[in-house]
């Protein structure tokens, strides 16, 4: 189905239990790729330690959070201090506003540089983000397949392509219910950049 000027899947995604939605093309190829040069080069890039099961390792991917200065983001036992927003990404952030219906207060971006770098099973839900929080999730670069599992009935399970220039919005329980996560691959890939915009509380 096309809508504007991108292709839109209007479907929830989950069988229950919360709302997912995609939007491929939501950036046309000439914008998503002068975007993703941009974050390539202008974001301020960090390999943090996080904390699994009590253990303290380096994350497999690098990571960047701007946002209201007054609000930091933590997760995993590390507590990030946003940067301020730059120009192209509140251009950004206007756009995937008007889709989702909501107002965002950050984004927390993640550089995968090769399909070595990746992101466990999670779940969106710290106490920061409020009772149902809406998350979008913006992909540049190399397509990646992100997976989607219930939290309690694991059988049931969803492998997305996130395409560049792709658009994912969770919303409704779902972060309470279904948990995510972007596995390593051997495929020799290219870099992806991702950016889930989150509203904090």
């Amino acid at each position: 189905m096309q809508s504007g000027l991108f292709s839109i899947s209007p479907e929830n995604l989950l069988p229950f239990d919360g709302e997912t939605h995609y939007f491929d093309g939501f950036f046309q190829k000439v914008e998503a790729n002068q975007y993703f040069e941009k974050l390539i080069n202008q974001i301020e890039w960090k390999q943090e330690p996080i904390k699994i099961f009590g253990k303290e390792i380096m994350q497999p991917r690098l990571t960047a959070l701007y946002g209201n200065p007054e609000k930091p983001y933590g997760y995993s036992g590390i507590t990030m201090q946003p940067l301020a927003w730059t120009d192209f990404l509140l251009q950004m952030k206007n756009k995937v506003e008007e889709e989702a219906k909501t107002n965002f207060t950050h984004v927390l971006l993640n550089y995968y540089r090769d399909g070595k770098d990746s992101m466990g099973w999670h779940r969106d839900n710290e106490a920061v983000l409020g009772p149902n929080p809406t998350i979008a999730s913006v992909s540049f670069g190399e397509m990646r397949e992100f997976q989607i599992r219930h939290h309690t009935e694991k059988k049931f399970k969803i492998k997305l392509p996130l395409n560049h220039g792709s658009l994912l919005i969770m919303s409704g329980k779902s972060q309470h219910h279904w948990e995510h996560q972007i596995p390593k691959t051997a495929k020799l890939l290219g870099a992806r950049i991702n950016l889930t915009f989150r509203k904090i509380k």
